[in-house]
């Protein structure tokens, strides 16, 4: 293909609205957006005030013997195995942040170029000089190839330079790093190994990547992206080396072991951690945060990892009990006690005895089923009613909220004492917006699992497909990612990919469209479910002559400061809200405020 013929492409798919999907080294335009100039310029040092941003993100100098004496440290005191984890996770997290700056930044880059802006960047960052021999990747197919030369590795002169050549790769954070960046940005986990490296004594340093179900033994290395090993390893093997679902005694015969931990984000390694800190424990658990953020499955992993694992894991929805029940629901009953009851039952605390019993939506019960809650919480044993005896019972209490019980409390909806029964070790689960680094793991995990489950095969999600997904708030969080994903695994036709059309189908609201400045100059419409280019240039078209005057006085700098301000204004000065309609970051939407007054 010819470099005209691949800028026509480009400008076709960019005026239809539509993404390629696919990439590869060979038919790379060098001067496609975003170069390394484009990149340089995206880097502003702001020295009155301390502060260094690169594309709107904050980032830091720091010396590298600074970081090879903390790697040092850290490998004299935790050990080889653990340092390489922690290390492993600090690249991937930066690995997904750039690529996610990236595709904010050059929504409408020809794929391979916007690929090959990883190792651009990563070596603007200072950490290593990437020389890619060959990739390749379709996202509606879902596959990847790629294969490239590290140089001049500051991550491999600091190892050295306190240990000496090794018979181990070194490059654990840069290694990290290549798999946050191309996981995020083909929305699929792909696990790179390093085979060469100069801390063995090679003159440079080969890593080769692919999609992660594609190598075999992957659970060595995803071992180093979980931070405790109840994550799992497995998600991503063949359907062979699942745990068969298992029905759990006491638990309503829901399956549980098909739900699997997949998180490699910093905010869920420290949920996690706290998870594993508290588990050996008799310790009461709150779990706290949105609907939808897997509060269930941490409970039931906290059952799994503690002491009681082989006892009975009985949970329990608040909500979805009938005040008048919730006494013989969570209490038992006696043959006799009511009309109805025709025999005797335990109640939920009995059937839990010796195991962990699970209160989901706690902040439902009425004030009268929380009293007799707290009651058998403090005695350690319940009264079935109708009975006359009171019965001991051993049960590990978990609950679990999505509101602010302490405003309850000041509310009257909720007995204080009781919280602080149950507030012995909170653990907060972040919202998915708030572990974005984990969306591409989440949807390649439940699209293999839904298309076993369904017994459809699909290839992938396709371009437009991956930056809705990536960008989408969630407001119902993991659990609305997991039925988008299996609406589409319905939808989408076998052997093709999961397209945006297959997701968005039942009024969710996908990022809305806005207006930004192109590095070219051009108004570009952004989102993942943009307005049409035609459309939106009428549009403008309808209302510029108002605000700029004679279409012959129309500049650049014009447009931009007529945008910004008109941005500040509807948003009555709001930054953030303006940002977000511009398509910037707040920081990035300061600085351009403070050009204009400068100027």
């Amino acid at each position: 293909m010819s470099k005209r013929e691949r800028v026509s492409l480009a400008e076709v798919s960019q005026a239809t609205g539509k993404m390629l999907n696919r990439g590869d080294s060979a038919h790379l335009n060098e001067g496609a957006a975003p170069t390394l100039d484009d990149i340089t310029q995206s880097l502003h040092f702001s020295p009155g005030d301390g502060r260094i941003w690169l594309n709107g993100q904050r980032m830091q100098l720091v010396h590298m013997t600074s970081l090879g004496s903390l790697r040092r440290e850290l490998l004299e005191s935790i050990g080889a195995e653990r340092t390489r984890g922690l290390l492993t996770r600090v690249g991937y997290s930066a690995g997904a942040r750039d690529a996610q700056l990236l595709r904010e930044r050059w929504p409408d880059a020809d794929p391979a170029a916007l690929f090959s802006a990883g190792p651009r960047m990563h070596s603007l960052e200072g950490a290593v000089k990437v020389e890619a021999l060959h990739f390749e990747f379709d996202v509606e197919l879902g596959t990847y190839r790629g294969e490239f030369l590290w140089h001049h590795s500051g991550e491999d002169e600091v190892h050295t330079a306190d240990f000496g050549i090794g018979t181990e790769p070194a490059c654990w954070m840069q290694t990290g790093y290549a798999i946050g960046y191309t996981s995020a940005m083909i929305g699929r986990l792909t696990i790179y190994r390093e085979i060469e490296c100069m801390s063995m004594g090679h003159k440079h340093c080969r890593l080769i990547g692919k999609p992660a179900d594609e190598w075999d033994n992957v659970e060595e290395d995803l071992r180093f992206l979980n931070a405790e090993a109840f994550v799992s390893t497995t998600a991503y093997s063949e359907p062979l080396a699942h745990q068969k679902a298992a029905i759990l005694e006491g638990d309503d015969e829901r399956p549980y072991a098909d739900k699997e931990m997949v998180g490699v984000s910093s905010a869920f390694n420290a949920a996690c951690h706290m998870l594993k800190r508290v588990a050996p424990t008799a310790a009461t658990v709150l779990f706290t945060g949105e609907s939808g953020v897997g509060k269930e499955l941490f409970a039931y992993m906290l059952h799994q990892i503690g002491k009681r694992k082989g006892q009975p894991f009985v949970a329990v929805n608040c909500a979805a009990i009938p005040e008048t029940l919730i006494e013989s629901e969570l209490f038992g009953v006696e043959r006799g006690a009511f009309t109805g009851a025709t025999q005797s039952r335990p109640g939920r605390f009995e059937r839990a005895s010796g195991g962990t019993l699970f209160l989901d939506e706690i902040a439902t019960l009425s004030l009268v089923a929380q009293g007799k809650l707290l009651r058998a919480l403090q005695e350690g044993e319940v009264e079935r009613v109708g009975g006359v005896r009171s019965i001991k019972v051993d049960v590990r209490v978990v609950a679990a909220t999505n509101v602010d019980l302490r405003e309850e409390i000041r509310q009257g909806r909720f007995r204080e004492d009781l919280f602080f029964r149950l507030n012995v070790f909170p653990i907060h689960l972040p919202p998915l917006r708030d572990r974005r680094d984990d969306i591409p793991l989440l949807m390649g995990y439940f699209m293999r699992h839904y298309g076993q489950k369904h017994q459809r095969r699909l290839t992938g999600f396709t371009a437009r497909a991956v930056d809705a997904l990536l960008n989408y708030h969630f407001p119902g969080n993991i659990r609305e990612l997991q039925n988008l994903v299996e609406r589409g695994v319905i939808y989408a036709n076998e052997d093709g990919p999961i397209d945006l059309p297959h997701l968005f189908t039942s009024g969710e609201e996908s990022q809305a469209s806005y207006f930004s400045l192109a590095q070219t100059g051009r108004l570009t419409s952004q989102g993942a479910v943009a307005a049409p280019v035609a459309a939106v240039s009428t549009e403008l078209l309808d209302v510029l002559p108002g605000m700029l005057g004679e279409a012959e006085a129309w500049s650049l700098d014009a447009l931009e400061s007529t945008l910004i301000l008109a941005a500040v204004k509807r948003a009555d000065g709001n930054l953030s809200a303006a940002a977000r309609m511009l398509g910037l970051t707040r920081p990035q939407l300061s600085y351009r405020m403070k050009k204009l007054q400068d100027a």
